[in-house]
């Protein structure tokens, strides 16, 4: 791959939310089936990654990401398949392991693993975890994840989890070595974690400024030049919401009723104020962190972000809300089909 390329995908989180205009509340399964579809438009338009995430909610119909994407790896041939994020800190690192594992198999060598501690905290009481050990479980799930990684074999103890003994974790994937991603939404402690550990970084962004996380790109480089690592091999992607339309303002007609809904819910639960249009407004300006407008507006965006944070993967979020599942689609098009000839033009030129 050339050293100016940028990796282009898409993510969903399978959202299950009433439409604002209609209020039709599509069923799981419903959700699921036009997942496949996004997938299957995904590649046909060239783009790069397609990510599925997890969740344990109602609103959110993918609680097995890696179940997903074995049902879209057997509808396309290219596109790499991520999930987005699987949530380590209440899983089993060796059922993690396998599944994606498997996944590799199946699709010849197109899965990667993102693993997070995940936006939501219903998988801690459903699998008989404890909040209070939020920080620890990631960190040892994630070094077991690594030693399963680099070791066919594996014997390791820790506070969490029954020691291994010498014990083999099969199916091995079809690359070598498995790809696995940190998910990060922010956290200094996290960049470094990743980074001492020479693993590639998606870092969410959601809302703030952008620029600001360029501090906690130079840390993540630091961090991985300080444990011997070449920043050059080891890439920083970033997921963000977003909508691509014909028209910048139509656009951002047709994304803001869905995402208002959703943002606001969050907001209650979280105690961020509701969501205005003010403030989308301040989001889809050059500056801000929403990734929406006209095909040649979302490919400045992307261009420099990856200018201000050096970048070599870009994820788009799309589905916040509920919206019509044709404009989705044609948002998908739109990103393959028209921003990433934009992108990778310019790129070429440089």
């Amino acid at each position: 791959m050339a050293a100016t390329y940028l990796e282009l995908g898409i993510t969903t989180f399978a959202e299950t939310t009433p439409d604002p205009n209609s209020g039709e509340l599509l069923d799981h399964g419903e959700r699921l089936r036009q997942v496949l579809a996004e997938a299957v438009l995904s590649e046909q338009v060239g783009l790069d990654v397609f990510g599925v995430g997890e969740h344990h909610r109602p609103d959110f119909a993918s609680s097995s990401p890696a179940t997903v994407l074995a049902a879209i790896a057997g509808k396309t041939e290219r596109i790499r398949l991520t999930p987005a994020v699987s949530i380590l800190s209440s899983d089993d690192p060796v059922r993690v392991f396998q599944q994606f594992a498997t996944l590799d198999q199946l699709s010849s060598g197109r899965a990667e693993l993102l693993v997070g501690r995940g936006s939501f905290i219903e998988s801690f009481p459903l699998f008989g975890y404890d909040l209070a050990d939020y920080e620890g479980l990631f960190a040892e799930k994630l070094d077991l994840l690594l030693a399963i990684r680099d070791n066919e074999r594996v014997t390791w103890s820790g506070k969490f989890r029954s020691p291994l003994e010498a014990q083999g974790i099969y199916p091995r994937p079809y690359q070598d070595p498995l790809p696995i991603w940190v998910g990060v939404g922010g956290n200094p402690e996290s960049m470094v974690r990743a980074g001492l550990r020479g693993l590639p970084v998606a870092l969410a962004i959601i809302g703030g400024i952008p620029d600001r996380f360029a501090t906690l790109a130079e840390l993540f480089r630091r961090s991985l030049r300080s444990a011997g690592f070449d920043p050059e091999k080891v890439p920083l992607a970033v997921h963000a919401h977003g909508y691509v339309g014909e028209d910048g303002e139509r656009a951002a007609v047709e994304f803001y009723p869905p995402y208002e809904i959703v943002m606001t819910r969050l907001g209650q639960e979280r105690g961020w104020p509701p969501m205005t249009r003010i403030q989308f407004d301040g989001m889809r300006a050059p500056g801000g962190s929403l990734v929406l407008g006209d095909p040649k507006m979302v490919a400045e965006k992307i261009l420099r972000w990856r200018e201000v944070l050096g970048i070599k993967r870009f994820m788009l979020h799309t589905s916040v809300g509920t919206l019509p599942h044709d404009q989705v689609l044609r948002s998908i098009e739109l990103f393959g089909t028209e921003v990433a000839p934009l992108i990778r033009k310019a790129l070429e030129e440089e």
